[in-house]
């Protein structure tokens, strides 16, 4: 089966720039060709685009896909089953806002990962963290204050951390995601907001734990990426062999530098608190950790203008929770403020691609790539706003070659 998309704006994600008058072949689930001659496609379904957009399928390089709802406590007493029936929804929503690749920062497993394989549920292609690797009193232990047993109905869905400490215990815990079919290794290496425990600025694993984790994902030909907010916590991470910091607001030039001399990739997530500042406090948050997502804010359109100053790769994530995946593509508006449009559709396509390790496949409109693609009424180039209102300006969604919305006949 083969369909050409004529007279179309390309985004043309590795130069930066937009190609008029672009057509792109499709034939089964990958990118035959893509021309800019006129040249008449005769062996192919045709869809004029009229001029409109064609973009790369997006990509999202930090959600929670099982993160169903914003209280860690009711999703970690929510059976397995339900919490999976509730991602479906979830992962066909962010299908719908044009994104067929995301990587999962923790929470999602195997099982989910071949649901959508299967076709069992729509939604983008998964790569999975697992379970993220957490200290006691770290980021990724939930557990209340004065309460000694982790306890979970959810049978590792949901956001449970995996809790080790020492050498020994981390190897162990990134074995053990490796082997239930992790893609790449999570890690808790400072502070969170919302754990109630743990300062933000703190930081979190000695050297030598983070080093075996990374020696383990190096071993197994993978990568680890870290939750980390400050500087300290940054730099301990990629000098310990981490390659992508996720949230990072408050970064400093410093860390920045130190980042861009490991190669390291910086994965802002600016939209979750631009949502929990709204919703934060009708979802019962205690003070504390309302303090601390007062804290890191403001500071995160501040951390992409140091990241950018110095260098460093600039990767596109959300971190939504519950009802506030839907406000997923105002990232790319809060990202606007700082980042020309096209910088912000790269991170989104192509630089996201390169985290992933998948250059050439996914994240560009390329002879021989996957055949992800979106359709956009407009030049989103120009206005960034056409990404937004859960797709409603995307009439064309194409994931692997085959159509899960298609407005234009």
């Amino acid at each position: 089966m083969r369909t050409a998309f004529t007279n179309g704006l390309l985004f043309d994600s590795l130069a930066g720039r937009m190609q008029p008058q672009a057509t792109v072949v499709v034939e089964d689930d990958r990118i035959a060709d893509v021309l800019f001659d006129g040249s008449r496609i005769d062996d192919a379904r045709t869809i004029d685009l009229q001029g409109r957009a064609v973009l790369p399928g997006l990509i999202d390089a930090h959600v929670h896909v099982t993160s169903t709802m914003p209280d860690f406590l009711k999703l970690s007493m929510t059976p397995a089953s339900l919490i999976a029936a509730q991602t479906k929804d979830i992962l066909e929503g962010m299908l719908g806002r044009g994104y067929t690749t995301v990587r999962d920062a923790a929470g999602a497993d195997h099982g989910l990962v071949e649901a959508v394989e299967r076709g069992h549920f729509l939604g983008p292609r998964l790569f999975i963290a697992g379970q993220a690797i957490s200290q006691t009193g770290g980021h990724g232990d939930t557990r209340p204050i004065g309460v000694k047993t982790m306890m979970c109905t959810c049978a590792g869905l949901g956001l449970l951390g995996s809790i080790a400490d020492g050498v020994g215990e981390v190897r162990r815990a990134a074995r053990e995601q490796i082997r239930n079919g992790s893609h790449q290794i999570k890690v808790m290496a400072g502070g969170g907001v919302s754990s109630p425990t743990d300062p933000i600025d703190g930081t979190q694993y000695s050297l030598e734990e983070l080093r075996a984790i990374c020696e383990e994902a190096e071993a197994a030909n993978t990568y680890v990426m870290a939750h980390a907010y400050s500087p300290r916590a940054i730099i301990r991470a990629v000098q310990s062999g981490v390659r992508s910091i996720e949230h990072g607001n408050l970064i400093d030039e410093l860390a920045a530098r130190e980042m861009a001399r490991h190669d390291a990739f910086f994965v802002a997530t600016l939209v979750t608190y631009d949502s929990l500042f709204r919703e934060g406090a009708a979802l019962g948050w205690p003070q504390a950790m309302l303090d601390k997502l007062d804290r890191v804010k403001d500071r995160g359109l501040e951390s992409l203008r140091i990241a950018q100053s110095e260098g460093v790769q600039i990767g596109f994530g959300t971190d939504l929770l519950g009802p506030m995946h839907d406000d997923q593509s105002n990232e790319f508006l809060l990202r606007a403020q700082v980042l020309s449009p096209i910088a912000v559709l790269q991170s989104a396509t192509s630089v996201n691609a390169r985290i992933l390790r998948r250059e050439g496949q996914l994240g560009v409109l390329a002879r021989g790539a996957v055949a992800d693609l979106i359709v956009v009424d407009g030049d989103p180039s120009k206005d960034l706003a056409l990404l937004t209102h859960n797709g409603a300006h995307i009439p064309v969604v194409m994931k692997e070659g085959r159509f899960f919305r298609n407005r234009l006949g």
